[in-house]
């Protein structure tokens, strides 16, 4: 029975108390306390040989006459030199130098780089109307010229920067630009539609509202002069939880849909809620074959754009449009969420991540200043010259690499669930063997509410994790609700690798002509404590396709793939892997309101009855990737390869 929403509604607020239990508890133990003290970031040392002046404010004129505005940092040298661009929406000033990321654009400069870091199309000093993506590819095109240009310069120039200002290398690097030689994109997606604001058709809630809010609507606001709007904004985003209930989205108040709207590019994510044309017209996975330089990609294994930046490294491996591209892709793979990049003693990530240690700590400034030194100097430093993945093991607190992704020697190991059927905590309480199932099994089955959705505990959202669903935590309340089903391994014999995508097939039926699926990879220690490694969801109308989603038939099984997203651990002897089955991970992801109505458009909801099977017809499965025994790794990070 459809329940009408006939005005704005909102999801009951739910709440879970997890347990930050150890990383070593889980079986990621490490230690140490790092060598950056919290509050001392950035380090002082390191400074390279040149002095360097400061110009503010710098014009460059794009194609349509709309002038931007950079800080340029001019080594004294006579020297001609590389530049380093970075092209920002969250302000040049900031240069993306906290929480405990990058080094200053003065201590890349004073390597002896002019570095130039420019606010985009409508944001900080810049000219022009803000829009999510829309001026990037010429905007980027325009601006590397320019910059190649600036006098002093030896033509060649280098792009760095994490999440939008990763996107915006992308998007110059498919439009081409004659001088633009490397890019360093971290934690940055594939595709903005899949991965960025949508994942398996399921819109990434936690991620998208706030940013929207306290961050991109909130700049442009306050680039346009409506300081009024920009204060609001600050305010709705540092109070974001109490929005995040409210439906439908076409009318989220926060982002004024009504006249003026002063967000519509949000308005528009929403209405596009498939792979439409809107979406293709930016996509960096349809577009490979034009990126013509070499990459050095950086993720984290809980970050937001995980499974895209792993997509970008083996997609320009297998499709770059130059040798040079194909042969120079570096993927980076650490212990970390999308803001917490390590940095023992930062306080910006989970406790499980944060006790890593410093081994876990990000390279990103030795290796890419390395990097820049190879493609922008010519140094012959060993940074590149053929795939390399370098990926941190879980669990163990190693590093270790390998020649590509997925990894050559990846053992796809199929788990299949199993269990004794019903809705009772018994029933609930299912197997995962690698045998295939051939008695007869009776189904589990459980209710779905959109208006009490399972609760999120960790993941992959965005963007701290003090602010949203990000990182390992303990999955013990979750998992005692009766619309989360698990199921479980014995104990293994011994030390496992898993290292890469992980894929869950789902036989079901709902009985609703739409909802959701979500599954949980969980590690789980011998005294029942449990990790989660990552995650995935589908929509049931997208089981096909992400262009173009159908309905489902109440109560006709149906086969779905979910994609979890990338992880690597060491599950040592003893302990057990599981996978949660579920329909919902709020605020992870939106609810599915179960009633197949357009996305986003009232705020009707409709209770689901879901069946999940796990007999001979209906073999749902887990598919893991296992690593076979050998190399142990380092516990230091590879610069050189």
């Amino acid at each position: 029975m459809t329940r009408n929403g006939r005005g704005p509604g909102r999801i009951a607020r739910v709440g879970v108390v997890v347990s930050a239990v150890a990383l070593v508890a889980a079986g990621c133990g490490g230690g140490g306390s790092g060598e950056v003290e919290a509050g001392s970031w950035p380090p002082g040392g390191g400074r390279g040989a040149c002095a360097v002046d400061k110009q503010e404010n710098v014009p460059a004129a794009m194609r349509d006459g709309v002038v931007l505005k950079a800080d340029v940092y001019r080594p004294k040298t006579s020297e001609s030199v590389p530049v380093i661009l970075m092209r920002t929406q969250y302000g040049k000033a900031a240069a993306q130098i906290q929480p405990f990321r990058y080094r200053t654009p003065e201590w890349f400069a004073s390597q002896c780089y002019l570095v130039v870091v420019q606010d985009i199309r409508g944001q900080g000093q810049s000219g022009g109307t803000f829009t999510e993506f829309g001026n990037d590819m010429n905007d980027g095109y325009d601006s590397v010229e320019w910059a190649a240009a600036l006098p002093g310069t030896n033509g060649k120039v280098g792009m760095y920067g994490s999440s939008y200002v990763g996107a915006t290398q992308w998007l110059a690097a498919v439009a081409a630009p004659p001088h633009l030689t490397t890019i360093v994109p971290a934690n940055t997606v594939s595709d903005y539609y899949d991965g960025w604001n949508y994942e398996g058709g399921a819109f990434r809630l936690a991620f998208v509202e706030p940013w929207a809010m306290e961050t991109i609507g909130a700049g442009a606001a306050v680039n346009r002069g409506d300081t009024g709007t920009a204060k609001q904004l600050a305010a709705d985003g540092a109070d974001f939880t109490r929005w995040l209930g409210f439906r439908p989205y076409q009318q989220f108040p926060p982002l004024h849909p009504g006249d003026p709207v002063v967000a519509p590019w949000f308005y528009d994510w929403v209405s596009h809620s498939t792979r439409d044309d809107y979406w293709k017209q930016w996509s960096i996975r349809d577009r490979y074959a034009k990126v013509t330089v070499p990459v050095l990609n950086f993720e984290g294994w809980y970050d937001a754009f995980l499974a895209g930046g792993v997509e970008n490294f083996a997609g320009m491996v297998a499709g770059g449009g130059s040798p040079e591209a194909r042969a120079g892709q570096r993927l980076v793979l650490g212990p970390w969420d999308h803001l917490g990049w390590g940095r023992s003693g930062s306080g910006i990530t989970t406790p499980m991540l944060a006790a890593a240690g410093a081994a876990g700590d990000s390279p990103i400034n030795e290796l890419m200043l390395a990097w820049f030194d190879h493609f922008l100097k010519g140094k012959d430093n060993k940074v590149s010259g053929q795939p390399v993945v370098d990926y941190f093991l879980m669990g163990a607190n190693r590093w270790k690499s390998a020649s590509a992704w997925p990894l050559p020697d990846t053992r796809w190991t199929t788990y299949y669930l199993s269990g004794k059927g019903g809705a009772t905590a018994l029933g609930r309480a299912g197997a995962l063997s690698t045998e295939t199932p051939k008695d007869p099994q009776e189904p589990d089955r459980y209710l779905y509410d959109p208006l009490n959705p399972v609760p999120s505990a960790g993941g992959h959202s965005c963007c701290g994790a003090s602010s949203g669903p990000q990182g390992p935590v303990d999955q013990f309340v979750v998992e005692q609700r009766s619309d989360v089903l698990t199921y479980t391994t014995p104990p293994m014999s011994s030390d496992t690798e898993i290292t890469g995508p992980v894929r869950m097939t789902l036989w079901a039926a709902s009985s609703a002509p739409d909802t959701d699926f979500t599954a949980k990879l969980v590690a789980v220690a011998p005294d029942g404590s449990t990790m989660n490694l990552n995650n995935g969801v589908i929509r049931a109308a997208f089981r096909d396709s992400l262009e173009h989603p159908s309905p489902i038939v109440p109560g006709q099984p149906y086969r779905y793939s979910i994609d979890i997203w990338p992880t690597s651990y060491l599950v040592k002897a003893g302990y057990k892997i599981r996978v949660e089955v579920s329909s919902s991970d709020f605020p992870q992801f939106a609810p599915n309101p179960n009633t197949g109505d357009p996305f986003g458009q009232n705020a009707n909801t409709q209770i689901a009855a879901q069946t999940i099977y796990h007999d001979a017809e209906h073999p749902s499965a887990l598919v893991l990737p296992i690593i076979p025994a050998g190399d142990a790794g380092s516990a230091r990070f590879p610069m050189e390869h």
